[in-house]
């Protein structure tokens, strides 16, 4: 049975027994403060569980790209040791939500492995929750009493709660759970021990395949449990695993979910895969089959890599896979990108994303590649520099800090620092490395560390969102709480009216007033005739997010009565200025797909008062030709004064028959809100001009890379736009009166030609002087030995120095030359060293141990080499140090 037939024969079984079937959701999570990635397939029905949203059924089935590579679910450093941990999973579950429990799950569980997969019941194993005393959780006896009636007695097992309590994350949904566990070895092997002994004991073929969380309970921020309004399923069954069980293997990587990856990277490396846990090489193959997934999959669903959050993750999980294919398949070259031809044929058909976006995820992996491997190239240069420092104190072990700074600051890995290390008989100070690993991990937890405590709730009740019609509005608060972190103490609070509208869809949150009732001299009727000025009553509305379906607006500290009416007010001229900037996205998208093709996608965007940034995919750097058109078709369609067409809670397919655009990566619901200006149609939820005229005119400010395939464009409009034209304008007359000239380009073309001729004449006197020096300084040479030393402190630019330096080196033999200057106010270090010399005296390590006193650094060759510094009081101990060689 394949992959594609075991998939295929879950979703099947589910739907016959009432389940709708849906789509998996993006592996990659914006809108959910507490995770990055979905890492359990129950990560998209979490509002569900809350009881923040309806269900699209009470049951449901899928199959859900999984990622567990940080927080408390981490399973990266296992990926490669074993068979069966991955960094990117699928996870097949069927969900109920507030219909059946524990009986029926049980069941259908029990009938789907036994009686449609024909797994031998022999070989099965449970586990149920032996409670917790702790936490006042009895033994979950009902599971027990389910599960006797379809296996024996002897193969329910107690598990802890470590192993048999579920839990999403630090706060959420959790309940009971009871896991099914296959025991995959030969008779043989299960003559000499039983499986009952090797549950949950990291055996590799005694694994579990199969949770059935039974959730009941909310895990609050304090760490107390709450009963949830209903009893709900959440199962998942490790795809992998199961493919496994299902086609006789021993190792997940032995199935059709792996081998044809396998079977690439065989051929690209020349490697052949024997499947050994310890051998080296084939550790590398399963890292690179199991990264390559994870990384395509976050790609492709809208997440690049880059140096923060969880472009930062993905860049990690990137580069682990290319380290160990560099150390232990010997690719020197790009190779990974070519794997992802393999999957999207492999996994194509049940996963979308990865046809469409084919030809970005292969650019951005491609590029990512080429710039590690030139960082792996640079680091190997760095590490040697280490070790000849360590011989040369007659040392055997590498400074930790410094293969930390190795491992931190230029991304080269540091178990690859420690083998080098090892092949010259060296070891790796580790106290050292952990000691500025912890230094780090608490400077990152310093500035990200938030406590936040649990909701006050004032009213049940369903908030509303007002801020597409309205920006003022009356309410009050329906809970707050309070959270405290590096910038000091503040509140959260939920408005039963909110008109805030909350950061999404790359628009930013509304800031804006809460003028409570009991304000003096405040007419709540009448609000506008109230002067707020020097009013201490009024909150001031910090930012506004959306949190578990909640929008959740910030302020500093909570009004004295947190039960009184409150007056809304939006920041009017900032929600002016950022819907302009939103409505304007929406006709660059069209624009940019009318002027340089369809393939052109939306792949994020930043919308505030200020300005606007749109990312879109496309394989080239734009000309000043096809930006002026795009510029010249918004602006056409601004003029056109188009009225706003919005359609809010429309059927998704409708919208899309409407010919909107869905963007891939983003989580749409069963209705939909379309915004249209005349052909432009596209899901959004963000606030828009009432017309494309208020946008004023649009203007282009820079076009750029991001990565591998994607573009960025950063623009202005409204108000921004009319500033810029206004200091535009302004700095043109500044000009004309500087050069007293209305005709700027011919005075400025005549002032570039003064110039050129002035710096002509200028570098030919410094010619002389360097003449004039050279000669001088061939006199002040100390010798010692047939071998001769200057050393000079000068005021002198840089390329006098080279030149001066270069001429002593052809005429003066045996020489080191050493010039310290200060030009510019910076320091400057210049070592030369005559060729007869070279096999003793090495310019760049000369260079690079008198830079310490400026506080710099540099390189070079052994006849020539330079470095700058910062710190201009060290060059005198530079100085010192030079004369002393």
């Amino acid at each position: 049975m394949t992959s594609q037939q075991i998939r295929k024969q879950f979703l099947d079984y589910f739907k016959e027994k009432g389940h709708l079937i849906v789509p998996s959701a993006p592996i990659v999570l914006k809108d959910d403060p507490t995770l990055m990635f979905s890492n359990s397939g129950m990560t998209q029905f979490k509002d569900y569980f809350l009881g923040y949203k309806q269900p699209k059924a009470p049951r449901i089935a899928d199959t859900q790209k999984c990622l567990r590579v940080s927080g408390k679910h981490n399973d990266l450093d296992d990926v490669g040791r074993d068979t069966y941990h991955h960094t990117m999973f699928e996870m097949l579950g069927n969900w109920s939500f507030g219909d059946y429990f524990k009986k029926e799950a049980i069941a259908f569980a029990w009938e789907l492995l036994t009686e449609v997969y024909k797994i031998p019941k022999e070989n099965l194993y449970v586990t149920i929750f032996e409670g917790d005393a702790s936490e006042n959780l009895e033994r979950d006896q009902d599971a027990y009493d389910y599960w006797k009636t379809h296996i024996d007695e002897s193969r329910i097992i107690n598990g802890n709660k470590k192993d048999n309590f579920w839990e999403m994350g630090e706060s959420g949904p959790c309940g009971p759970c009871s896991e099914i566990h296959v025991d995959l070895r030969s008779e043989e092997e299960k003559a000499l021990v039983p499986g009952i002994d090797l549950i949950n004991n990291d055996h590799p073929q005694v694994v579990e395949i199969w949770n059935n969380v039974f959730m009941e309970f909310n895990r609050k921020a304090d760490g107390s449990l709450e009963k949830l309004p209903s009893q709900h399923v959440d199962t998942g069954m490790g795809f992998e695993r199961l493919c496994m069980a299902l086609q006789g293997k021993k190792s997940n990587y032995d199935t059709d979910v792996f081998t044809p990856l396998i079977a690439k990277v065989e051929e690209l490396s020349g490697k052949k895969y024997a499947g050994i846990l310890e051998d080296e090489k084939d550790i590398a193959i399963r890292v690179v089959v199991d990264h390559i997934r994870a990384v395509a999959f976050a790609i492709a669903d809208g997440q690049l890599p880059s140096n923060g959050g969880a472009g930062y993750v993905i860049r990690r999980i990137l580069r682990r896979a290319i380290s160990y294919s560099y150390r232990f398949l010997g690719m020197k070259e790009p190779f990974l990108f070519e794997l992802v031809a393999v999957l999207k044929k492999e996994m194509g058909e049940f996963f979308p994303e990865l046809v469409k976006q084919e030809k970005l995820v292969t650019e951005v992996i491609k590029e990512e590649e080429t710039s590690f491997l030139k960082t792996i190239e640079h680091g190997l240069k760095r590490i040697d520099l280490i070790i000849n420092e360590t011989l040369s104190r007659n040392e055997k072990t590498l400074p930790g800090a410094e293969v930390f700074e190795l491992y931190d600051t230029y991304g080269f890995p540091a178990d690859l620092s420690r083998i080098i290390a090892e092949e010259k008989n060296l070891t790796v100070d580790e106290k050292g490395f952990d000691e500025e690993m912890e230094k780090q991990k608490q400077r990152s937890k310093k500035s990200s560390a938030q406590k936040v405590h649990d909701w006050v709730i004032l009213e049940e009740k369903q908030e509303v969102f007002v801020g597409y019609d309205q920006t003022e509005a009356e309410t009050y608060i329906t809970r707050y709480r309070k959270i405290e972190n590096k910038d000091g103490e503040f509140y959260q609070i939920v408005l039963s009216k909110s008109p805030f509208y909350p950061e999404g869809g790359g628009q930013i949150g509304d800031k804006g007033l809460l003028i409570p009732s009991y304000t003096e001299g405040f007419d709540i009727a009448n609000p506008d005739v109230f002067d707020i000025t020097n009013c201490s009553d009024v909150v001031e509305v910090l930012e506004t997010r959306k949190e578990n379906n909640l929008i959740v607006s910030l302020i500093k500290d909570l009004p004295k009565d947190a039960g009184a009416v409150f007056y809304a007010k939006v920041n009017t001229a900032d929600r002016k200025n950022t819907q302009a900037n939103h409505s304007v996205t929406h006709l660059l998208h069209e624009a940019l797909r009318e002027v340089l093709g369809t393939h052109v996608e939306q792949k994020g965007s930043f919308v505030g008062p200020d300005y606007l940034r749109f990312d879109f995919s496309h394989f080239s750097k734009m000309s000043e030709e096809e930006l002026k058109l795009v510029e010249d078709k918004v602006n056409a369609k601004i003029k056109e004064n188009i009225a706003l067409q919005e359609f809010r809670n429309i059927p998704i397919a409708e919208a899309l028959e409407k010919g909107a655009m869905a963007l891939f990566g983003e989580k749409y619901g069963d209705t939909v809100r379309m915004i249209q200006f005349g052909t432009s149609r596209e899901l959004c939820g963000g606030t828009h001009v009432k017309n494309t005229g208020e946008i004023g005119y649009f203007k282009i400010q820079n076009e750029s890379s991001t990565a591998a395939g994607i573009r960025r464009i950063e623009a202005i409009s409204g108000d921004k736009s009319a500033e810029y034209f206004q200091n535009l304008e302004l700095q043109i007359k500044e000009i004309s009166a500087l050069l007293k000239s209305k005709d700027l380009a011919k005075s400025v073309e005549k002032l570039i030609e003064e110039n050129a001729t002035l710096k002509s004449e200028v570098e030919a006197l410094k010619k002389e002087k360097a003449k004039g020096e050279t000669a001088n300084w061939k006199n002040d040479f100390v010798e010692n030995g047939g071998k001769k030393l200057l050393v000079k402190k000068v005021s002198m630019d840089a390329g006098s120095v080279k030149d001066i330096v270069f001429q002593l080196k052809k005429e003066v033999e045996n020489a080191v030359i050493i010039i310290i200057s200060d030009a510019d106010g910076k320091p400057m270090i210049t070592v030369g060293v005559s060729q007869d010399l070279e096999a003793q005296y090495h310019a760049g390590n000369i260079v690079k141990d008198l830079a310490k006193e400026i506080q710099g650094g540099g390189g070079g060759n052994p006849g020539f080499a330079t470095a700058g510094g910062k710190n201009l009081d060290g060059i005198e101990n530079a100085y010192q140090k030079a004369l002393a060689l």
